[in-house]
């Protein structure tokens, strides 16, 4: 056999199986402790959480920015609901990071585009709408309202999205509420 095609195989192994091999060892190999003791870098002593006894620490070095940690969002969502001529929404209100905002979910299989007026009613008088334009067709879409400062709690905060028929003078297909009852309530 050839010494040259036998290296350049051993080679290709050695880089395929790397991939696995830090599957296998986990979080530590990337550099992440995950409060278990283990992986490659640990078991090997090379690890800066655990360092081997009377090793040489490196000097300190520019600290590596991780992921930002994303603030958590809390949503309040009414029901999903239907409307015989083929329109289904969900409306939500979302609160995150001191701000409020509106969302609604929707599909659209009506065949015909549809007009959506989504509002935010918080505390105080305050009000958001915005209008969207619902396509026809079978993707999930959504109509989002911008975000603002939240004044008051989350539950002083309702949304509720309309959808219409912009030709037939806006003929309401279906309304959709943060609060709304679900089938069979209230």
């Amino acid at each position: 056999m050839n010494l040259r095609l036998i290296g350049i195989g051993a080679g290709v192994l050695v880089i395929l199986s790397l991939p696995l091999a830090g599957a296998i060892a986990g979080p530590d190999i990337a550099g992440q402790d995950d409060g278990k003791g283990g992986g490659l870098l640990t078991s090997l002593g090379l690890s800066r959480s655990s360092p081997a006894p009377n090793a040489a620490r490196p000097a300190a070095g520019p600290a590596r920015p991780g992921p930002a940690e994303q603030p958590r969002t809390a949503s309040r969502c009414g029901p999903e609901l239907s409307a015989p001529q083929g329109l289904e929404a969900q409306t939500c209100v979302l609160e995150s990071a001191g701000q409020t905002w509106g969302r609604s979910y929707y599909r659209n299989t009506s065949g015909r585009a549809l007009d959506a007026v989504l509002t935010v009613m918080g505390p105080a008088g305050r009000t958001v709408q915005i209008r969207c334009a619902v396509g026809a067709g079978d993707e999930p879409g959504l109509c989002e309202t911008p975000r603002g400062d939240s004044a008051g709690a989350p539950e002083d905060y309702s949304a509720v999205a309309e959808f219409a028929v912009p030709d037939d003078e806006g003929r309401l297909l279906l309304r959709s509420g943060s609060n709304s009852p679900g089938p069979g309530e209230g």
